[in-house]
């Protein structure tokens, strides 16, 4: 029951800095560049792949809302579950393969392979890839690099252990 609870409030607290961080936004074509991701790409590597999976997914919907969802829901809802993709991959690579692997993998799917997907869709083109790779790549890279830092610094602290966390393959 208590781990139940620890993880919830875990879980609600990548979703409060998720909505924090989607109103810090980048310079971007669409507006939808945000910091919502960083905790989600935190809890993949702390919490798992699937709840950071599952963070991502409402990071980039609440960026997307609150931006009036520009590229329509349907288009959004396909970012988010590319979102969710990327930071189940990262969460995977980073606790099982390198830990640096992940970072750049991750940063490669989210600025460049995410547009490019979107390339094949009506509307889209090579004009939005062109648009959105710079700005998208550089956020990625900020989102992943500051989620990898904080973890490292929550590593070498102890606020892992007094919480009561596992960083390897075990769940929190």
């Amino acid at each position: 029951m208590q781990n139940n609870l620890k993880r919830t409030v875990l879980l609600s607290m990548f979703i409060a800095l998720c909505f924090i961080g989607s109103v810090i936004k980048m310079p971007s074509p669409t507006g939808t560049v945000a910091f919502d991701s960083m905790p989600a790409f935190l809890a993949a590597s702390l919490l798992g792949p699937i709840p950071g999976a599952v963070i991502g997914l409402l990071g980039h919907l609440m960026t997307a809302a609150s931006t009036g969802f520009p590229l329509t829901l349907p288009i959004h809802l396909l970012i988010g579950f590319q979102m969710a993709a990327i930071c189940w991959v990262y969460g995977l690579l980073f606790r099982k393969v390198n830990r640096y692997l992940a970072v750049v993998i991750a940063t490669l799917l989210n600025g460049v392979a995410s547009p490019a997907m979107l390339m094949l869709l009506p509307g889209f083109g090579m004009g939005f890839f062109a648009a959105m790779v710079l700005p998208l790549t550089v956020g990625s890279l900020i989102n992943v690099i500051v989620a990898f830092m904080v973890h490292l610094a929550l590593e070498k602290s102890s606020a892992l252990k007094k919480a009561g966390a596992i960083v390897s393959d075990q769940k929190i």
